[in-house]
């Protein structure tokens, strides 16, 4: 046992001391510095520039044909495939009025549903916005489908740092979402709603603020109409809701979710992803970070992998 004990201290001083190394290293060099650069570089290439500064502006962005038909369809049979299963039900997506699929039923953790989703989850525009705001160290918290049918009540404006986060807000964006159109969105069929420029107010809007119907709707809030394949992303200080679908069919969308490293994320990944995809993405750093194999936290009785400390934030960019 004492053996085995020193061997085990051992092995883990040699990982701290190629922590310190990566450390002073990172110290030398700037990670923060260097991971701003590669970020606008990155969004100089893709031509971002004005999707950046509505970013900081009003705090979201439309990127038009963020993703391609193909994955469109794909995403979209894969959601309808898990929703037809999870209800036992089947869905008219053109044409639902059936009273079951009225108001919105949530599909959840669709990562692992199918490959399409690795596909999106990585979509160069929208992740490079998403490195901007939240840093390359950014790992992926939910995957989501508001899976939306006729009638029920909007979803009331809110903004995504309810998960914790304490008003005032930092104007420093610590969670940040990136909602895909599966199918056309107006403001009859239920769309996304956004207040511009309320991410500057740094809190959650007051009751009277969060109505989306009726007398009492936020006259600042704007429907985000768009075509399948767009997506809006968000600073997640920004109130937004969607507003209720009066016309049949069904609204699907793709809320992809992205917290900064040290956030839990609400779904978990990390030890649960499947091998196969872990190998599939073996040659893919930034993948693997999304999915927490980079996560220095959440470990177990044999302790940290003291490696992962060399890797964590140090700044915005980062």
């Amino acid at each position: 046992m004492a053996e085995a004990a020193t061997d085990d201290w051992n092995a883990n001083r040699a990982a701290r001391e190629r922590s310190n190394a990566t450390r002073k290293r990172f110290t030398v060099n700037n990670p923060d510095k260097e991971a701003r650069a590669k970020t606008l570089g990155e969004i100089h290439a893709l031509g971002l520039e004005s999707n950046v500064a509505e970013l900081d502006a009003i705090g979201y962005t439309t990127v038009k044909g963020a993703i391609d038909a193909d994955q469109v369809a794909r995403a979209r049979d894969a959601i309808v495939r898990v929703m037809e299963l999870k209800s036992g039900m089947s869905v008219d997506i053109e044409a639902e009025t059936a009273e079951p699929w009225n108001g919105v039923s949530l599909a959840h953790y669709l990562l692992y549903e199918d490959e399409v989703f690795e596909e999106i989850v990585t979509a160069s525009k929208p992740l490079a916005l998403i490195s901007y705001l939240l840093g390359r160290s950014c790992q992926l918290s939910s995957m989501t489908c508001h899976f939306k049918g006729r009638g029920s009540d909007p979803l009331m404006l809110h903004s995504d740092n309810g998960n914790g986060i304490p008003a005032p807000f930092s104007m420093t964006s610590q969670v940040a979402n990136v909602n895909y159109a599966l199918t056309p969105y107006s403001r009859e069929a239920g769309a996304l709603a956004m207040v511009p420029g309320s991410h500057r107010l740094c809190r959650h809007p007051r009751p009277d603020e969060v109505h989306l119907a009726g007398d009492e709707c936020n006259p600042d809030a704007v429907s985000m109409d768009l075509d399948p394949g767009d997506c809006v992303v968000w600073h997640g200080n920004t109130w937004h809701g969607s507003f209720r679908r009066d016309i049949p069919g069904i609204r699907m969308n793709l809320a992809t979710y992205f917290v900064r490293q040290y956030i839990v994320t609400q779904e978990e990944f990390g030890r649960t992803v499947p091998q196969e995809m872990l190998d599939r993405h073996a040659n893919d750093a930034r993948f693997l970070h999304l999915v927490g194999q980079r996560q220095p936290y959440n470990y177990h009785a044999d302790g940290p992998d003291w490696t992962k400390f060399g890797e964590v934030p140090r700044g915005q960019f980062d």
